[in-house]
């Protein structure tokens, strides 16, 4: 399957030097991402990165940039949501069948993704880095009052302070 917003850069064209690369997804890819990540509306989405080859594969480094619409989880309502995100990924050749490979990570290990097909998905990796960064559970202004007034405790009334308020609330009521 085709990523949404696909923006290979072949891996032969990558050198030593940095290579920048500014990728724009237009609005037929964003409506077709926002279904994707299960998204109202995505009304902007771009990337401003930096390609390099280095010992270990490909270093892409930058930022992704979006303005979203996702849908309140308790009420379903609209809430919109920045993305500014820093990218640091680095591509890597496919690792062969059975190869036992043990790999040290240092403590600034970047993600890995396996080059496919001699080129790398610029704009798949920044639709991903933008999807991560979204709130999963996101709540509009009428949320908490929806949420009470289903009946749905907050953490703070769940919880043993308040247990101890719900039981001094009725010892109150009795004295």
């Amino acid at each position: 399957m085709t990523p949404e917003w696909s923006r290979p850069e072949k891996i032969d064209t990558i050198g030593e030097r940095e290579k920048p690369v500014a990728i724009e997804a237009q609005v037929e890819e964003r409506q077709a991402l926002a279904a994707r990540f299960g998204l109202l509306a995505i009304d902007a989405l771009s990337a401003a990165l930096v390609v390099r080859r280095d010992a270990m594969g490909i270093l892409v480094t930058g930022r992704v940039r979006a303005s979203v619409v996702q849908a309140c989880s308790v009420t379903g309502e609209p809430v919109p949501a920045r993305v500014d995100e820093p990218v640091a990924l680095r591509f890597v050749a496919p690792v062969e069948p059975g190869g036992d490979e043990e790999i040290e990570l240092s403590e600034d290990s970047l993600d890995t993704i396996e080059i496919e097909g001699g080129a790398i998905d610029l704009g798949e990796a920044a639709a991903e880095t933008m999807a991560l960064s979204l709130d999963p559970f996101p709540r509009s202004p009428h949320a908490a009052a929806a949420l009470k007034e289903a009946g749905v405790i907050s953490e703070d009334e769940a919880g043993p302070f308040g247990a101890l308020a719900g039981l001094k609330a009725k010892l109150e009521g009795k004295g």
